[in-house]
Parts: structure tokens; sequence; C-alpha cells
């Protein structure tokens, strides 16, 4: 059994949370002992596909000519797109009769979590396709506590030992909470807000953009950052804020978790499942929610739950990930 693991425009899209799963997917496969190719040149007997770009749709439709199997790999939707860039919510409709086009290629389609499960059952034209809810997963042997890597990202940034600090983690999208969370700089100038990632604001909305400028002594953004300053921020900071609108699964949070990074995230739909207010994680509905909650996590007026992660993370273990995907492919292959 051999896969092509497709991502159109994969260079473009490694910054991004679609990057990161399909570095995933190579990992999972890996550790499973599942051959599989990036080289659509090479012969092969599944086609994994990840986007949903025009070129995705043909290469998906030759696929399905040559009498392949695929499996349509359902990373967004347009719950997650329409509160992204600018113009998203005027194409919102328009996007989700193309990702139904795009995802009932497949013979199955993989979606991250029960929620975004749950959205494309209710697409019309999708009711009847068989769909598996996978995590993107998480490399716990990378993503782990280590008061070192804490201590460099401190050092990195300037920060002392006593400055309370808060990390954000996302694309320049209104989506991802940004604007929140400027504001919450604006309103607590006596800690430390920093910002991780980056896309072009030219593609921004104008709060977003707004956002971005904002000059303040208490805020950074740092722009994109590899993955071992994320896992030293998420180690070294005194909170992490996730303040997004809405995901199809939000790996950030999974990897604060595994960090063991005291955090507070939106109160959304997606989380209800998996994360539970006051047992696992700390959730706040508004900017002023947050603001009062912030507060009193970094006061110690609120236990600390980072001892209760760990079923989480555990779940969502990339090594359990290979073994959910090689099951998919084998299903896929003797259907």
């Amino acid at each position: 059994m051999k896969i092509l693991l497709y991502t159109e425009g994969l260079k473009t899209v490694r910054k991004s949370g679609l990057g990161k799963a399909i570095e995933h997917q190579m990992k999972a496969l890996e550790d499973e002992n599942i051959e599989y190719t990036l080289n659509m040149k090479d012969d092969y007997d599944i086609l994994h596909i990840n986007t949903w770009y025009f070129r995705s749709y043909f290469v998906a439709k030759r696929a399905k000519r040559k009498g392949k199997k695929i499996v349509y790999h359902a990373h967004s939707t347009e719950e997650d797109y329409k509160n992204g860039f600018i113009l998203a919510k005027q194409t919102s409709k328009l996007i989700k009769w193309w990702l139904i086009k795009c995802y009932s290629l497949g013979d199955v389609i993989i979606t991250p979590t029960p929620y975004s499960k749950r959205l494309l059952e209710n697409y019309k034209g999708l009711e009847n396709k068989k769909i598996y809810a996978i995590s993107n997963g998480i490399d716990l042997e990378f993503f782990k506590p280590n008061k070192k890597y804490g201590l460099e990202f401190r050092k990195k940034y300037g920060y002392t030992k006593d400055d309370k600090v808060i990390v954000g983690i996302g694309l320049y999208i209104e989506r991802k909470g940004i604007v929140d969370f400027v504001e919450l700089a604006k309103r607590m100038p006596e800690y430390k807000f920093i910002w991780f990632g980056y896309s072009p604001l030219a593609a921004a909305t104008m709060p977003v953009k707004k956002a971005v400028n904002t000059k303040l002594d208490n805020l950074t953004f740092a722009g994109y950052v590899e993955k071992d300053m994320i896992r030293a921020a998420l180690n070294g900071c005194d909170l992490y804020v996730f303040p997004t609108l809405e995901e199809t699964e939000g790996i950030p949070i999974i990897e604060a978790m595994a960090c063991k990074a005291r955090s507070i995230v939106r109160d959304i739909p997606i989380f209800d499942d998996w994360l539970i207010e006051g047992k696992n994680m700390y959730k706040a509905k508004d900017v002023n929610e947050f603001e009062i909650k912030i507060r009193k996590i970094l006061n110690n007026k609120l236990p600390d739950l980072t001892n209760n992660y760990r079923n989480v993370v555990e779940e969502r273990n990339m090594k359990n990930i290979g073994k959910q995907l090689k099951k998919v492919y084998e299903e896929v292959i003797n259907k």
C-alpha cells in the first residue's frame, strides 16, 4: 500500500496550520511504516489530498479517472473560512459550493474533529459520504515541558523572570482573535503580550490591519518563527491565550497543553466536546470575560488546571493518529 500525499502549494502553506498538519501526516505514516510519496509521477494506491484549490480538484479528477482510491482531507469549512481574510464573508457561500465539489470526489473524507465532521455531514452533497474524525495530531516527543526552553524564550525577547507574559499564536486574520488580543494588551498594560505568526496584511481586514499596527510598550508582534521557538514560548509564558472565533481543530491549544502552559480559550462549539470549563480549561465568551479570567489566573485566584491536560494530549498523540490513518487506508483499499 503506497500513499500519494498531495498538497497544492506546499511551500506556501508550510507556515500555516495546514503545513503543520501535513508534517504530522508524514510523521504518522513513517511511525506506522506506511509507504508514501509526495511525487505525483510516482505510482500509488491511494491519493490522500489535503487542499481544495483549483489544481487539487483536477488532480483528484484525474486520479478518479485512473481508478485510484481517494481520501480527501477536509481541513477547511465555510465556517472557518468566512471570518478570515478580506472579502471572505462575501464569498463564503461560493467557497462552500466549491468545497463540496472537491470533497465529494473522495471515496471517504477525513476531518480533524467530531465538530467539523458534524458541519460537513450537514452540507448538501456530502450527506451520504463516509466521514472520519481524526485529529491532526501532535508530536509529544517534541512538545513537552522543559524549563530550559522557557528561559531561552525569555532571554531572546528580553523578558525578566518577574514579567507576566501572555502568548498568542495565529495568522493575521480576524478569525484568530487577534483584534481581541490587542484590545486585551491595551486594557492590561501591566502584562506583556506577544503574538507569533504572520500573513500578508494586504489580505487582512481593516480591524486586523489596525490591530497589527497598534504601538504599545507591552505588545510585540514576533512574526513567523520556527516550531522550536513556539515550543520555547509555550514553556516560558505565564499564560497562553487562544481567542479564536472558529477552528476545525486548533492545534496550538494542544501544543500549549502538551507543554503544560496555563491556557484560556474562547468559548466556542469546537471545544465543547473535549475542553471542559474549570476541569481542564478556562474559557471566555468575549473580551470582557477574557480580561476578568486572565487577571484571576495570573493572580492565582483560579486553580491551576495544567495537571488535568494529560488525557486530551495523549488522545492526540501522533502514534495514535498513524494507527487511525492506517485503518482508514485499509478500509478504502478493501472497499
